[in-house]
């Protein structure tokens, strides 16, 4: 397995992950131009985040991406795990761990503050495997104002 950077030529790969990760872990049917331009422009724009891509010899196996969260508190950068997603296939043989690790690493290298992520509640499997790296349940609830979902109705099944 290779760890790098996703450029450019990875869009369809991510937008596709995006796609799969959304429809399994919440049921979700993502608007795929919406989706396309999302991703491009985190490829196009380092300030927005970052993607990673896991490659196995036979392409990508997974992937993951970094948004990033000023922390006053802490006067440092938390790096958000996002759209972590690991083809069928390829689970539990150590993508994760490689993606995490890799990311864990630069996150050292670069001063970052910490590492957060939200996984969807009842999505057990996720939460047993982050905790398996070493993560821990945060104290905090999360709490939203969807604009994009609010103004296309977007709800589970439907894009």
């Amino acid at each position: 397995m290779r760890i790098r950077r996703a450029d450019a030529s990875d869009l369809e790969t991510v937008a596709e992950f995006n796609a799969l990760l959304a429809e399994e872990s919440e049921g979700l049917a993502l608007d795929r131009d919406r989706l396309r331009a999302g991703v491009g422009a985190v490829l196009r724009d380092e300030s927005l985040g970052m993607y990673f891509i896991a490659e196995s010899d036979t392409g990508a196996a997974g992937q993951l991406a970094l948004t990033y969260e000023w922390s006053d508190w802490r006067n440092g950068m938390f790096w958000w795990l996002q759209s972590v997603y690991v083809r069928p296939e390829f689970r539990r043989q150590g993508i994760l761990r490689g993606l995490y690790g890799h990311v864990l690493n630069l996150a050292r290298e670069r001063g970052v503050c910490g590492i957060r992520l939200y996984v969807e509640k009842e999505n057990s499997t996720a939460q047993r495997a982050y905790k398996r790296l070493g993560m821990e349940r945060a104290v905090f609830h999360m709490y939203e104002v969807d604009f994009v979902i609010e103004r296309h109705h977007c709800r589970p099944g439907k894009s």
